[in-house]
């Protein structure tokens, strides 16, 4: 291996160990906050629970004045490894399987998957990588996300997978069954 093609690779080796370490690492001294943005108002939130009744923390919707809402997934007690996290189409969540639900939120004519030419559904997000602690705190940017989207007539569900999401299966990404769910409500 040349030396210019070894120094790039040892680098993004030590920059991804880098990051897997500060997923677990406590904070050093100082809290790891961000931006209080409970103060824009209108936000939406869950309570994320198993069919079993088991507490998986909470997701919590903001809608911004800019158009992209941003999503905070504070989740616990999940098993570790990779699984699919989606918006879906009804604020419904009746146990074991969360049929209830419906499929992911989607704005007209989009389809299921970043990789998929007519995608994503406006409630497909990033698969989470959850570590052997079992808890994943993680915010994502999402366009269109409005507090109309997510507040109509049947509201808006929250999924947590089985599986990852392949990010171009139809309908829903391969990730398996629902083995977790919220349903949003506006912020009083």
């Amino acid at each position: 291996m040349s030396r210019r093609m070894f120094a790039p690779a040892l680098t993004a080796l030590l920059l991804s160990a880098t990051a897997v370490v500060a997923q677990d690492a406590e904070p050093m001294g100082h809290e790891m906050t961000g931006p209080d943005l409970s103060t824009l108002g209108g936000a939406f939130s869950a309570s994320v629970q198993g069919a079993e009744g088991a507490d998986h923390g909470t997701i919590t919707v903001q809608p911004t004045p800019s158009g992209v809402s941003v999503v905070t997934l504070a989740l616990t007690d999940l098993p570790p490894g990779v699984l699919g996290v989606h918006l879906h189409e009804t604020g419904a969540c009746e146990a074991p399987d969360y049929d209830s639900a419906g499929g992911h939120l989607a704005l007209e004519g989009q389809e299921h998957g970043v990789l998929s030419e007519g995608g994503p559904h406006i409630g497909d997000m990033p698969n989470i990588h959850v570590p052997e602690t079992g808890s994943v705190m993680i915010e994502y940017f999402v366009p269109d996300l409005t507090a109309e989207v997510l507040g109509d007539e049947d509201g808006t569900g929250f999924i947590i997978h089985a599986h990852a999401d392949d990010y171009q299966g139809q309908p829903a990404g391969h990730a398996g069954g629902r083995v977790a769910c919220g349903v949003l409500t506006a912020a009083e």
